[in-house]
C-alpha cells in the first residue's frame, strides 16, 4: 500500500508564506508525477501544481510566480512553497501521487491539510 503524509498547513496573514510537505511511503514504483490540489468550500478540487519524475512543472495560472513546487526524489517527498498568499488561496490542500503501472495508472491522495489566509 501507498501512504501520503502531509504537513505544513495553517493560518497565515495575507502576503505571508507557508511551506507544505508530502512524504510518500510504501510500494512506490515508477512515479509519474507528484503534485498538490486544493478544494475550497463549495468549489471543485483543482490542480495547484505538479512535478514529473523528470522535473517538469505545471502550475495553475492563479499561483504562477507565487508558488514553487519541488521534489526530493530520494525521499519521495514533494514540497509546495507558497509565497504572497491571498485569501483566495484558502482551501484544503491535497497531495497527489501518480504511479505508472504496466497496464494502468494509479492515483493516491493524502488526507488534506487546511490552509487559511486571513487577517
Amino acid at each position: 500500500q501507498v501512504r501520503l503524509v502531509e504537513s505544513g498547513g495553517g493560518l497565515v496573514q495575507p502576503g505571508g508564506s507557508l511551506r507544505l510537505s508530502c512524504a510518500a511511503s510504501g510500494s512506490i514504483f515508477n512515479i509519474k508525477a507528484m503534485g498538490w490540489y486544493r478544494q475550497a468550500p463549495g468549489k471543485e478540487r483543482e490542480l495547484v501544481a505538479a512535478i514529473t519524475s523528470g522535473g517538469d512543472t505545471n502550475y495553475t495560472d492563479s499561483v504562477k510566480g507565487r508558488f514553487t513546487i519541488s521534489r526530493d526524489n530520494a525521499m519521495n517527498t514533494v514540497y509546495l512553497q507558497m509565497n504572497s498568499l491571498e485569501p483566495e488561496d484558502t482551501a484544503v490542500y491535497y497531495c497527489h501521487l501518480g504511479l505508472a503501472g504496466r497496464w494502468a495508472s494509479y492515483n493516491y491522495w493524502g488526507q488534506g491539510t487546511q490552509v487559511t489566509v486571513s487577517s
